[in-house]
């Protein structure tokens, strides 16, 4: 009962920003007339709002919230007289004037008018909320992927991931749900049929816990880690360098990031084992010197059910905020179904997304019959719109993936030309971002991710611009460190 309660206050301050006091009471009566149970009902009005008449009594109550209620009231009897007045007409035999009648309708407006005269002292305010909102990403990353990316992650952004197939964008997805849980965001993850509701919470499992289920994927195994091309190659004088010998003085400062494989550095590792990464120096954030070297790890394992249990409740249970998983067998999933799930967990719990993930837009359903890049140009529009429509005054940051075309899995580097069924989804995005791996796989199998901004709505995107990350996805782990 307290949780229902807060999260009516909550849901109320999301809308007024102050809290109900008097209006509790108010907001109880608005909801027993949506539908809350009997049981509830009785609870709250018997145990509950009598402890409070004192302080009704000594408080006037919130005109806004009166008008909004009143307003609720008014238009839902001008519908209920207009639908007796057709009735009427159709009981007497006037059938043309109660089809007139029909389509003169006009429906009373529920929301008061939010346009603003620019001429007014309105405008300030909203300056105010819009320069607040453009400054706070939701989800922050550290180091070279935060600073290229963090700033795309604000309150009614719609951000997409492209990529071919088992390139990790379920865990990229799943690595964002949990940092912006973790730094307090409440976050909605619709599962859209890649996975099922069993498979996607042993993923979760295994990213919180950075151990595979499977015992191939345990025991030792060699990880990525940040290192200097200058600390490789042994030509960095710096004081505060870390090492003070090199392990691949043979390559070229143009070959250090393209040529060394998984076995050489696995080969350097092994011979060198006094050798330190460095990245010490403020020259190495500046330039894009960045390289990956290895790291000998040992993984316990595998992952069991009990330590899986303690994970959630640590990272999910106790956490500032919450994360919602909403499951569905392929297609099924609609955006007209997901705005119905919203919807309802807002009215009846008072849940108000900051952030909603779909893993992925190119399994949802559409909702109208159309030839199928039409049908996907539609859900990607509705998909900027589920980003525009406010609950509780916030708009939801939206995120999800889509798959690159054939042509992807030749290229080194994702370009607009590469989108699938329809370049219009462009259109609709404020950022687009391309999960980028060498064809022949030598970065899968070390661990590098390159990402690359395809379309960028603030500012002007470049395709060329890249950050590397190291991850190791083995253990769950999309994101490791990264560097330009």
């Amino acid at each position: 009962m307290a949780k229902r309660l807060s999260g009516w206050c909550i849901e109320y301050y999301d809308k007024y920003k102050q809290a109900p006091k008097v209006n509790i009471e108010g907001i109880y009566y608005d909801k027993l007339r949506r539908g809350l149970p009997k049981d509830l009902a009785e609870e709250i009005e018997q145990d509950i709002l009598p402890d409070l008449s004192e302080e009704y009594s000594q408080n006037n109550e919130d005109v806004e919230v009166l008008i909004q209620q009143a307003r609720q009231y008014l238009a839902e009897k001008n519908l209920e007289l207009h639908l007796s007045k057709i009735k009427d007409l159709l009981e007497s035999g006037d059938f043309e004037e109660a089809n007139k009648l029909a389509l003169q309708f006009k429906p009373l407006s529920l929301s008061k008018d939010t346009s603003i005269r620019f001429d007014s002292e309105s405008i300030m305010d909203a300056i105010d909320a819009a320069f607040s909102e453009a400054n706070h990403p939701l989800i922050r990353y550290p180091k070279a992927l935060g600073e290229f990316w963090n700033h795309h992650f604000i309150q009614g952004g719609f951000v997409a991931l492209m990529a071919p197939e088992k390139r990790g964008k379920t865990f990229m997805l799943m690595d964002m749900a949990r940092r912006a849980v973790r730094q307090g965001n409440t976050v909605v993850f619709f599962q859209a049929g890649d996975m099922t509701q069993s498979q996607q919470i042993r993923r979760f499992a295994i990213h919180l816990a950075k151990t595979s289920d499977k015992e191939q994927y345990c025991g030792t195994m060699f990880e990525p880690v940040a290192d200097c091309m200058y600390n490789q190659l042994n030509t960095c004088n710096k004081k505060i360098r870390e090492c003070d010998f090199g392990v691949l003085e043979d390559q070229t400062e143009k070959d250090i990031r393209d040529v060394p494989t998984y076995e050489m550095l696995k080969e350097a590792y092994l011979n060198n084992p006094d050798y330190q990464p460095c990245h010490n120096c403020l020259d190495y954030y500046c330039h894009s010197w960045g390289v990956p070297w290895l790291r000998r790890i040992e993984v316990k394992g595998p992952l069991e059910k009990n330590t899986a249990k303690r994970l959630f409740e640590q990272h999910f249970m106790h956490s500032r905020g919450r994360l919602i998983l909403s499951s569905h067998a392929n297609g099924t999933l609609s955006i007209s179904e997901m705005k119905g799930l919203l919807d309802e967990w807002y009215k009846a719990d008072g849940i108000i997304p900051h952030i909603i993930i779909i893993d992925y837009a190119d399994l949802l359903v559409p909702s109208t019959k159309q030839e199928f890049r039409h049908q996907q140009n539609e859900i990607w529009k509705n998909l900027r719109l589920l980003s525009q429509e406010k609950r509780g005054g916030i708009d939801p940051l939206v995120i999800t993936a889509t798959q690159a075309d054939a042509d992807s899995y030749d290229r080194n580097l994702l370009q607009l030309k590469n989108f699938s069924e329809d370049k219009r989804k462009y259109g609709h995005v404020t950022a687009l971002f391309g999960l980028n791996q060498d064809p022949k796989g030598r970065e899968k199998e070390l661990g590098i991710l390159r990402i690359n901004e395809i379309v960028v709505r603030e500012g002007e995107s470049n395709p060329n611009r890249v950050v590397h990350v190291l991850q190791n996805l083995k253990r769950g782990l999309p994101y490791i460190t990264s560097y330009f």
